[in-house]
């Protein structure tokens, strides 16, 4: 009998590691096609719980009593295995939320005018999320002019994105599960489906293929946030938190020395940076160095013109529709646009009238490695 107290345990075990090892970055794991295995370990781990704990109790006495010598170090080793990776390894334990999620306007902010922040703005609001705060929290719950939104962040591939969060109408509460090809993954309370961060789509479970109404947004300066909105709010740090930020900006600037989050400064590397952008279903990825040293990108994505701007801060960008590939752009200084016979302001809104005229679209800095995994049919800007 004693066979099943030590099978147990080690069953036991086996299945705490394996559930974590498959959904974190673990050396091997993330370049597995795991993610069915890995919800299947999730879903009925309550059941193999149960079967291996049944064996422990089952052969309790027996080991106990034949072979205490072993029995004793075998099962301190499989509980601090058990507590490790239950309370301690988990994704939703080494990153949370904002317990106090509070914002302040620009006579307030701490943060400089450098900082990068992911921005959106709706029915005449606006908010910043500094990136050096959300790369910590990965999910931030807040509302904008009264509209749900879920921020989210993937550090391990720079990729910032805001959706909606709602699922059949109605809204939604998510949790950090852990991540696939390196991508942070998300659990819906209702249905237990797992969620993409770069696409917000539910990629196993009961809702998959379903997709997150997503958000606009834009990656800018905090600087450049307030000069395009003076009345906007920045999400302050959540004091609970202070130690786990990048408090230097280390990696928002591309000089963090971690293997997954460092920047290759060359092009088109797995960690270069690029700007990914979508159009009607249509992708394509510009280098980021090409940016930096052109400026002004005018290019097509399918059928549509585009215009892709960089701030003369070298950190902010913008991407615009264009009405036709014929229309003259180019730049003027304190990053005006100039548009035919109109200046347009960063935001392409006429700084004379206030019309909007150039239509934005959203843009991603990312890392080169995630956008192509989940941009696979992908153009190159060369």
């Amino acid at each position: 009998m004693k066979a099943y107290f030590f099978t147990g345990f080690i069953g036991l075990s086996l299945l705490e590691v394996a559930r974590v090892y498959f959904i974190m970055p673990m050396p091997g794991s993330q370049q597995w096609d795991s993610l069915e295995l890995a919800y299947f370990l999730q879903s009925y781990r309550w059941i193999g719980r149960f079967l291996f704990g049944a064996m422990v109790i089952l052969g309790a006495k027996s080991a106990f009593s034949s072979a205490i010598w072993i029995a004793i170090p075998i099962s301190l080793v499989a509980i601090a295995v058990i507590f490790t990776f239950n309370f301690k390894m988990t994704a939703e334990k080494m990153f949370q939320e904002p317990k106090n999620l509070t914002f302040s306007g620009f006579d307030q902010k701490s943060l400089s005018d450098s900082s990068l922040v992911l921005v959106t703005a709706h029915n005449g609001g606006a908010k910043a999320y500094p990136i050096r705060y959300i790369a910590y929290h990965h999910q931030v719950r807040d509302k904008i002019a009264g509209k749900d939104i879920l921020v989210t962040y993937c550090s391990v591939c720079r990729s910032g994105r805001i959706f909606e969060p709602l699922i059949k109408g109605k809204t939604e509460n998510f949790r950090l599960i852990g991540m696939d090809h390196f991508n942070a993954m998300f659990e819906d309370e209702s249905t237990k489906s797992w969620w993409q961060q770069a696409n917000g789509e539910a990629i196993t479970g009961p809702l998959k293929g379903y997709q997150l109404p997503e958000v606009s947004s834009s990656q800018m300066s905090l600087g450049k946030f307030f000069s395009l909105y003076p009345y906007g709010q920045v999400m302050d740090a959540d004091p609970n938190f202070l130690s786990k930020f990048d408090s230097l900006g280390k990696y928002e600037f591309g000089l963090s020395t971690g293997k997954l989050t460092k920047r290759d400064s060359l092009s088109w590397k797995d960690k270069s940076w690029v700007v990914g952008i979508k159009v009607l279903g249509k992708t394509k990825a510009y280098d980021w160095n090409d940016l930096k040293a052109q400026k002004l990108i005018l290019d097509q994505i399918g059928e549509k013109p585009i215009a892709l701007v960089l701030s003369e801060d070298q950190n902010s960008f913008r991407a615009f529709l264009r009405p036709s590939s014929q229309e003259e752009i180019s730049l003027a200084p304190g990053d005006k646009i100039i548009f035919g016979q109109d200046t347009l302001n960063f935001n392409g809104e006429n700084t004379r009238t206030g019309t909007l005229e150039l239509v934005p679209i959203t843009a991603y800095q990312e890392f080169w490695h995630s956008w192509r995994t989940f941009n696979p049919a992908t153009e190159v800007y060369h």
